[in-house]
C-alpha cells in the first residue's frame, strides 16, 4: 500500500475529513488532498510526524516502511503538539483591520515559544520568506529590539501590520520597513505615535503546501 493509500486509509479510519485533518496540522484542504492522490512525494518530516500523532500511527507506517500500525517504534518518539490561539490575519502589505477569532487554533511543536499566531496576508515581507497565508507565530511583548520582525498595530487598535521594526526614541521616530521592495517604509512620529503599539515579536512561521 502506498504512502497516499496509508494516509487516506488511516484519515477515514479516524472519521477525519480532509478540511478537519488539514485544519489540525494547520495546512489547506488542498495540500492532503495532493497528499492523498500522490501528488506530493516527499512530505516535511514535521508534516508526517504531526499527522502521524493525529492519526494514531507510527510515521513509519505512513512513510511504508512497516506495516505495524502501533506508534511505539523503538527508535521514534512522538512529537508533543500545542495548540496556538490563531487570532485572525495580519497584513504584509498595507494595514487590515484585525479580526480576534479565538475560536481557531492551530497545532504546532511544544518547541515554539508563542502565545499566539497569526495568517500572513500580502507579500510585503517575502524577502524574509514569509508569504501570504503563512501561519506566524508571535511571542506576546509590547517592545522589541530594533530589527527584529514584529505584529504591530496601527491607527488606534483598528489595523494591524506585520513589518521590521525600527523606533528610535531619540527623534521620536518609529519605521515600519516591508521586505519586498515593492512597498514603501511606513512612518510614524510625533503625536502618532499614540495610535501604534506593539502585539509581539514574531519567532517563526509555518508554510502550507502550495
Amino acid at each position: 500500500m502506498s504512502m497516499s493509500q496509508r494516509i487516506k486509509e488511516r484519515r477515514q479510519y479516524m472519521g477525519y475529513t480532509q478540511e478537519e485533518l488539514a485544519d489540525k496540522l494547520g495546512l489547506q484542504k488542498s495540500a492532503i488532498a495532493k497528499y492523498e492522490n500522490g501528488r506530493v512525494e516527499n512530505i516535511k518530516r514535521s508534516v508526517i510526524c504531526n499527522m502521524a500523532t493525529i492519526l494514531e500511527c507510527s510515521p513509519t507506517y505512513l512513510l511504508g516502511f512497516d506495516d505495524s500500525i502501533e506508534r511505539e517504534v523503538s527508535n521514534i518518539f512522538p512529537i508533543e503538539l500545542k495548540k496556538f490561539p490563531l487570532l485572525g490575519e495580519i497584513a504584509c502589505g498595507q494595514p487590515i483591520f484585525t479580526n480576534e477569532d479565538r475560536e481557531s487554533y492551530i497545532l504546532s511543536g511544544t518547541d515554539i515559544n508563542a502565545d499566539f499566531c497569526l495568517k500572513a496576508k500580502g507579500d510585503s515581507m517575502i524577502n524574509a520568506r514569509i508569504h501570504d497565508g503563512d501561519v506566524v507565530f508571535i511571542q506576546k511583548q509590547d517592545m522589541v529590539e530594533n530589527g527584529d520582525i514584529a505584529a504591530v498595530v496601527v491607527n488606534g487598535d483598528s489595523e494591524a501590520t506585520l513589518k521590521r521594526f525600527y523606533y528610535y526614541r531619540e527623534k521620536a521616530m518609529l519605521i515600519l520597513k516591508p521586505e519586498n521592495p515593492s512597498y514603501e517604509d511606513q512612518i510614524y512620529s510625533g503625536e502618532e505615535l499614540e495610535q501604534v503599539h506593539v502585539l509581539g515579536k514574531a519567532i517563526a512561521f509555518q508554510s502550507d503546501v502550495k
